[in-house]
């Protein structure tokens, strides 16, 4: 028996509110696969603890794809099996997000520290290949550093161990061989500092675009037991 009255409404908004939890889910998958790209090309952090937090956003979008696909279904179905199975599964997305929004914070002071080791790793092997040495470069031009904490480190890396020279991309105004040329020309911030400033100045954005999908997660699951009511009231009746 077909839901009516004001239970259709409720059954077009949540199927209206699964298709915004579906955009969301690209919009997930196409944010982690950029950050997994800038992490691995751009800050050289190649371990399983810098490319944890991509590959989540990326896991959290694809399951919400499905999930908003799979709940758009049972919306115009009415099929109260699919709607509690969406429900269910909506609240446990939701309980993990939080769960995971938790740990980013607790965990937010160790990031600069991250950044750091990895960025010495990446100096380490900075004579070694190519790859990595672009790599460098590109992060100290784009974020006008030099060095994990400071110009002076490179000093302790081959091929400038125990000179005053460091790499062209440390220069404020690069030409070929300016990072042997006058202090003055240098820039003295580390990468890891602009890094820092540059998450921190980012985060509102995350956290804004968290939220907004959260609320939606809110309204989604108000629909869903909503249409379940219904579609349960309309069993009885038969």
């Amino acid at each position: 028996m077909a839901v009516e009255g004001g239970m259709k409404c409720v059954k077009f908004l949540m199927f209206f509110f699964n298709f915004v939890f579906w955009v969301c889910g690209i919009a997930l998958i196409a944010i982690g696969i950029y950050v997994q790209i800038q992490l691995n090309h751009t800050l050289i952090m190649k371990n399983a603890t810098s490319s944890g937090a991509p590959i989540v956003i990326i896991v959290v979008g694809v399951v919400i794809f499905l999930i908003a696909f799979f709940g758009c279904c049972g919306a115009l179905k009415e099929n109260y099996c699919m709607v509690t199975t969406f429900a269910v599964v909506l609240v446990l997305i939701f309980l993990v997000e939080i769960a995971a929004a938790i740990a980013a914070y607790v965990y937010k002071d160790k990031l600069r520290t991250a950044f750091e080791d990895s960025f010495k790793n990446g100096m380490v092997h900075y004579n070694d290949t190519k790859d990595i040495a672009d790599s460098i470069d590109l992060l100290q031009k784009e974020f006008q550093c030099c060095g994990a904490i400071n110009s002076t480190d490179w000093r302790q890396y081959a091929p400038f161990t125990g000179t005053n020279t460091v790499p062209d991309s440390c220069c404020k105004n690069i030409t070929a061989g300016c990072g042997k040329g006058p202090i003055a020309n240098i820039n003295s911030e580390g990468c890891a500092t602009g890094i820092d400033q540059w998450v921190k100045k980012n985060v509102g954005i995350v956290a804004g675009v968290a939220l907004g999908i959260a609320l939606f997660e809110i309204l989604g699951i108000v629909f869903a037991c909503c249409l379940m009511k219904g579609i349960r009231s309309g069993y009885e009746v038969m």
